[in-house]
């Protein structure tokens, strides 16, 4: 199933032979189009039975904002009340930012970038991922009175 919507976003879900759910994101995921992606994600955790396993692939994710991560947080949390399994696969660089910066990345399973993880249910490696440095905290730069 495609769920096509405004502009060059994307949406194509499709459950595989081990009755775990995928849904291939295309396009900017923002105030326009978060709850295009709630409202899959949750049409797939509310099925019966529920997939083992959520695979959002972002490959082809190109801008993520707030209301994006609000409802990668809202997935998450659907995900968990339903045992199951959520893995954000091919984590573009700005995406893998944002979950630094907010201190979400923990949240989800699968690997940082690059193909699904061949062993289900094993840790990604993202605390071993190399991520660009960000520069201290503003109060930690020294002050000249």
């Amino acid at each position: 199933m495609t769920i096509p919507s405004e502009d060059s976003f994307d949406l194509a879900v499709s459950l595989d032979d081990a009755g775990d759910a995928h849904i291939r994101i295309t396009g900017d995921l923002d105030w326009d189009t978060a709850d295009d992606l709630t409202e899959a994600a949750r049409a797939c955790l509310t099925a019966d039975p529920a997939p083992g396993r959520l695979r959002l692939d972002c490959a082809r994710l190109t801008l993520c904002d707030s209301l994006g991560l609000a409802s990668l947080l809202m997935i998450h949390r659907t995900a968990a009340t339903t045992g199951t399994r959520l893995y954000l696969d091919n984590r573009p660089l700005p995406l893998r930012r944002l979950l630094d910066i907010t201190g979400t990345g923990h949240l989800f399973a699968g690997p940082v970038d690059g193909p699904p993880s061949e062993e289900p249910g094993e840790p990604d490696g993202v605390d071993g991922a190399v991520r660009p440095a960000l520069p201290p905290p503003a109060s930690s730069y020294p002050v000249d009175l």
